[in-house]
């Protein structure tokens, strides 16, 4: 297992951010880091991707800054170039996969069948993304994956919030969930990074509750 799944892992929470001004990154790093979550999946869903991932990397170097939604090798090239530490994808693209571990980034791409687990196994992965976790199948679902599967571990992503995050932390098998509730679009938008440092704090505390 990678060292920054170690990380990932120690922080439970990786919060999953589609932004579309990269001016406003550095005061979300900010938000997230005195929420007590120095960390973030930022998703290629829009154009300021890279530079938010760029603008974070420079003004947080400390922070665990990762790029989301990564479809092609393109994408991997630009988030890896912007300074990600690591990628994330919603589905299994083996071209995209092998990039990236050729290049020493870490990758977790998306599965939700044993078939997917199988070809992630192939390319020698120890970690991947369970995605979309809650219309997947959810806790139960990683707990059947869990038998066959015994040393593989899961990042889920997808329908998580302060509902059910505990449940999924409680598996042996997930390492980290991926969740956007405390970070969402409409707060970014709004400039609310208060109350983004205030829904980070409340997700932290709850994860380690």
């Amino acid at each position: 297992m990678y060292k920054i799944f170690e990380k990932l892992s120690s922080m439970k929470i990786i919060p999953v951010i589609v932004i579309n001004d990269a001016s406003k990154s550095v005061a979300l790093a900010n938000a997230l880091n005195e929420g007590g979550l120095p960390c973030a999946e930022v998703t290629f869903r829009t154009a300021a991707a890279a530079d938010a991932i760029r603008e974070m990397t420079k003004a947080c170097p400390e922070m665990l800054v990762g790029a989301g939604t990564i479809l092609t090798p393109e994408q991997a090239i630009a988030a890896i170039d912007a300074g990600a530490k690591f990628t994330v994808a919603p589905g299994l693209n083996p071209l995209t996969v092998s990039y990236c571990v050729a290049k020493g980034v870490p990758m977790l791409p998306g599965v939700c069948t044993p078939s997917e687990v199988e070809q992630g196994l192939s390319l020698g992965l120890d970690v991947l993304k369970f995605f979309p976790a809650e219309a997947a199948g959810g806790v139960n679902m990683l707990k059947a994956l869990s038998g066959p599967y015994k040393d593989l571990k899961f990042l889920p992503t997808g329908g998580i919030n302060q509902k059910n995050l505990r449940e999924y932390l409680a598996l042996k098998n997930v390492i980290a969930c991926g969740g956007s509730w405390f970070v969402s679009e409409k707060l970014i938008e709004e400039n609310n990074f208060s109350e983004i440092t205030k829904l980070t704090r409340e997700a932290v505390s709850l994860a380690n509750s």
